[in-house]
């Protein structure tokens, strides 16, 4: 069971930055066959979204509403992704949710785990 811890999360201004984390209680993109990382949002009335993606391989995907704004990265412990957001907006405010997911090997079944979710609220 793969445990994730989200962080950094709060309110901001519009304009304003934010950046969050999630660590997983294990390695998750060198050791497995197939990986991801990434976070979802899910504003009130709304269904989830995902917001930005990275692959083992490391490629990344963004929602079209938040390129070039948000950047997506991990560390190089391989168990922390982290979401960049500048410029936010007051429509950027939504709960946003880490999502792990990997596959052991390319029979294994794959193992899906989410965060608690982090408030993120823009406003002035």
């Amino acid at each position: 069971q793969v445990q994730l811890v989200e962080s950094g999360g709060g309110s901001v201004q519009p304009g304003g930055s934010l950046r969050l984390s999630c660590a997983a209680s294990e390695t998750i993109y060198s050791i497995n066959f197939m990986s991801f990382m990434g976070w979802y949002r899910q504003a009130p009335g709304k269904q989830r979204e995902l917001v930005a993606g990275i692959t083992g391989g490391g490629s990344t995907n963004y929602a079209d509403s938040v390129k070039g704004r948000f950047t997506i990265s991990r560390d190089n412990g391989q168990n922390t992704v982290y979401l960049q957001m500048n410029s936010l907006k007051p429509e950027d405010t939504a709960v946003y949710y880490c999502n792990v997911w990997f596959k052991r090997t390319v029979l294994a079944p794959r193992q899906d785990y989410w965060g608690q979710g982090t408030q993120v609220t823009v406003s002035s």
